[in-house]
């Protein structure tokens, strides 16, 4: 087997080819990244030297990067802007994002095409219309006991009233079925419309094509920032004494999450590409955390308090109801029914190791955050 992994010096694509290095030393991999991802660049020894990849420096939004690539059996495409605030935040430009989540996987496309590779694309929970996300009865749920996936108290949103519930939607999370029309975020309409414009290409020339829809991905070494890598900044930040605050909603941090390790994309990916041709399974699949592997900002906080004690971290009272921005959701919960059915696929690593992982690797490199600002 011989695989190429896009955006392989960033979190998950690093991850991977580690969890894939050791599971299988027997396979050849290839990986090319453009270092676009600020701290990227320290993972290039690790690819090169340790997990000894094949690397190229290139850009996949230039198909001449891609012409001296070697032929693979599967793309794994980890490379994207993955920000909901990309094109807004003033780090990036609208034409960037689009060029990046959406020209870099038509390139990659046409690379599966040429050489006859199965595509893999690490798409988003954030494909789902935001609209639809806001509608719907929620509570405050509150507990005495260590009652959350993080054993800390209950203190989070929990969706009540089923009648207000939109298609595809439980308080099991959110289904495949969930309306994805826009607006969505221009990162998410630009992974619709790459999940889309796969299954096409896939159909045309004959490769098979999967579309894992991911929920927030977490572990040591992430990148992280305040509107991506949620659990990896939080932890980091509280480790590093720096102030915080609750943004939107009722500013008490009861907005809620689910997240997984990306080295539980491994067992999945494995799966998918033994698929033999012609399979009947869906080829779009949710993966996330569920209520197993969810927690609220308020719960992560107590976490962090108890892991940290000696934090100088505070979090301010809102003085009154804070804004709530465009694009930020009181509960996010991906629903795993078709990942199990078809896969026998959820997550092997708790939400509590995986910020335990986080805060080890915190303690270990106590600057982190200068990494990524």
């Amino acid at each position: 087997m011989k695989l190429l992994i896009t955006g392989i010096c960033g979190f998950v694509g690093s991850t991977l080819a580690k969890a894939i290095r050791q599971a299988h030393p027997d396979w050849e991999l290839v990986g090319i990244d453009n270092f676009c991802r600020i701290g990227s660049e320290l993972n290039r020894s690790l690819i090169e030297k340790e997990l000894g990849v094949e690397f190229y420096r290139g850009d996949i939004r230039s198909s001449s990067d891609l012409e001296t690539l070697p032929r693979c059996n599967y793309v794994i495409d980890a490379a994207a802007n993955p920000t909901v605030l990309a094109g807004l935040d003033g780090k990036t430009s609208t034409r960037q994002l689009v060029e990046h989540n959406l020209g870099g996987t038509v390139n990659l496309l046409e690379y599966c095409k040429t050489h006859g590779a199965g595509f893999i694309l690490l798409s988003t929970s954030r494909v789902y219309s935001i609209a639809d996300l806001t509608r719907f009865d929620i509570i405050v749920e509150k507990s005495s006991t260590p009652d959350s996936p993080l054993s800390t108290p209950l203190d989070r949103y929990r969706p009540v009233n089923p009648s207000t519930f939109p298609n595809g939607f439980s308080e099991s999370g959110i289904t495949e079925n969930f309306s994805t029309a826009p607006p969505a975020s221009l990162y998410g309409t630009t992974k619709t419309a790459s999940e889309h414009l796969a299954i096409e290409y896939g159909a045309m020339a004959g490769f098979p094509v999967w579309i894992n829809r991911c929920s927030v991905m977490g572990g040591a070494g992430q990148f992280a920032h305040p509107a991506q890598g949620i659990f990896g900044y939080w932890i980091h930040a509280f480790r590093e004494g720096r102030p915080l605050k609750y943004i939107g909603f009722d500013g008490l941090g009861h907005q809620v999450r689910d997240g997984f390790h990306p080295r539980d994309l491994l067992p999945l990916i494995e799966k998918q590409m033994a698929e033999p041709a012609g399979s009947n399974k869906s080829p779009i699949t949710n993966l996330g955390g569920g209520f197993a592997n969810s927690a609220s900002l308020a719960e992560l906080s107590a976490w962090c308090r108890t892991r940290f004690p000696d934090s100088a971290t505070t979090i301010p009272l809102p003085d009154g109801p804070p804004p709530v921005r465009a694009f930020d959701l009181p509960w996010f919960i991906m629903d795993n029914t078709r990942a199990k059915e078809n896969w026998a696929w959820e997550p092997k690593i708790s939400v509590t190791e995986l910020c335990e992982e986080i805060a080890q690797f915190a303690e270990e490199n106590p600057g982190w955050l200068a990494v990524t600002f």
